[in-house]
């Protein structure tokens, strides 16, 4: 599959593929998936939090302290997505499906997304490049949650699967050529 624009860089050597970008809460995860979506030949991207915010009463959130309903509603979150990149991978759609997914839920996920080739891309900058991210946001992702704490769970918690890239001085077209240059022969899994 080639980017479209000049360059021509391949992702890879397939018609298609699932991407997978995770990280933590304004790692970029969000831009640097629609970017390289837009890049792409026929693509869509899923966001897997939009599942979440699908539900309009008895939503409960992940905090530090998750209930019983907030692990499962993340599962639930998890399942959804893994089940719409497959059906837009069958459609012939190359998908590039992001949210945040740490520690052994990204095992649990990876294996739950039927169709290959999966590539895994982790984006992992600094603990500072993040909170520099997120003090020029417009939405505020740390209710409860602090910037170490998270990465600290991606660093220490989370599988070395996939490509991992740290983004801390890069911009999100800068992280996408990343991608297309090296995700095929380094992120599948």
């Amino acid at each position: 599959m080639r980017e479209r624009g000049e360059g021509g860089g391949r992702l890879g050597a397939g018609d298609h593929a699932i991407v997978l970008i995770t990280g933590i809460q304004a790692a970029g995860k969000s831009t640097v998936a629609q970017a390289l979506a837009e890049r792409l030949p026929r693509s869509v991207h899923v966001r897997g939090d939009v599942f979440r915010r699908m539900v309009v009463r008895g939503r409960a959130e992940m905090t530090p302290d998750a209930t019983e309903e907030a692990e499962r509603q993340l599962r639930l979150r998890y399942r959804l997505t893994a089940q719409v990149a497959d059906a837009y991978f069958e459609a012939g759609f190359t998908v590039v499906a992001q949210d945040v997914v740490l520690g052994p839920d990204l095992t649990e996920l990876t294996a739950s997304i039927r169709n290959r080739p999966l590539l895994v891309v982790v984006l992992a900058p600094s603990p500072a490049a993040v909170a520099a991210r997120e003090s020029e946001r417009a939405k505020t992702a740390y209710t409860g949650w602090t910037v170490e704490a998270l990465d600290a769970g991606l660093r220490h918690r989370t599988p070395r699967i996939g490509l991992w890239l740290d983004t801390s001085d890069q911009t999100p077209t800068e992280t996408v050529d990343e991608i297309l240059t090296r995700a095929w022969t380094e992120a599948a899994i």
